[in-house]
């Protein structure tokens, strides 16, 4: 199945955007929200260069992905033939794997959609979430960074929506999509909202106030 996921891929293949430790925020959601059985599914959207798969690995979580990177993919393979059957090329906006999940997780891989497809995508995770089941979604991108704030690509599809970037960190990487507190929680209107946290990161050297803001947060289907 060829990939649909082309400035991604793209970046893959010029081995750039190439993470491979477990992000720090998720571990911290995940392990204070771990599902109280013994065997449990996990599904990641967009799991990139895998690197979150150790950690999910380590706790001995079933362990699912679907991304939109055929070449991605094909590394992951290799690297884990152990999840070779669970690893899948896919488009997450419009099907994901017909299993119940217990958890469901995100790092900023969804916020590559406009606001449409994030909530074709949520509709999907809400049907094969369990019931009492959680998702979690890490980095979003927010409204109060700079290059939403300062209007640098080129707005498509909604208000939220960017693309075109030609610098910084959403350089040639398609869409993105930023969000504030009300509009989140409108795109989650199917779960309960559990806790979110609104994180800054300013540059002070060299001093040109540019901003990176993003949401973590917890949401439960009900």
């Amino acid at each position: 199945m060829n990939g649909f996921s082309k400035e991604w891929d793209k970046r893959y293949k010029e081995n750039t955007h190439m993470s491979i430790w477990p992000w720090s925020d998720l571990v911290s959601f995940v392990m204070s929200n771990l599902p109280q059985k013994e065997n449990f599914n996990v599904l990641e959207l967009g799991c990139g260069a895998g690197a979150n798969i150790p950690f999910f690995k380590s706790i001995g979580a079933n362990y699912y992905a679907i991304e939109g990177s055929a070449s991605i993919v094909e590394n992951l393979h290799n690297k884990y033939p152990q999840f070779k059957d669970n690893i899948i090329v896919g488009d997450f906006t419009k099907d994901i794997p017909n299993i119940e999940f217990d958890l469901i997780v995100d790092r900023a891989s969804l916020t590559c959609n406009n606001e449409k497809a994030i909530s074709k995508c949520l509709d999907h995770c809400n049907k094969q979430l369990a019931i009492g089941g959680k998702f979690v979604g890490i980095d979003w991108y927010s409204v109060k960074s700079s290059d939403y704030k300062e209007g640098k690509g080129t707005q498509v599809e909604d208000i939220w929506t960017r693309t075109n970037f030609t610098d910084g960190a959403f350089a040639n990487t398609g869409r993105v999509h930023f969000s504030d507190k009300e509009h989140l929680v409108c795109l989650f209107k199917k779960f309960k909202m559990l806790e979110m946290y609104h994180k800054s990161l300013i540059k002070e050297l060299p001093s040109d106030d540019w901003e990176l803001a993003t949401w973590n947060f917890l949401a439960e289907k009900i």
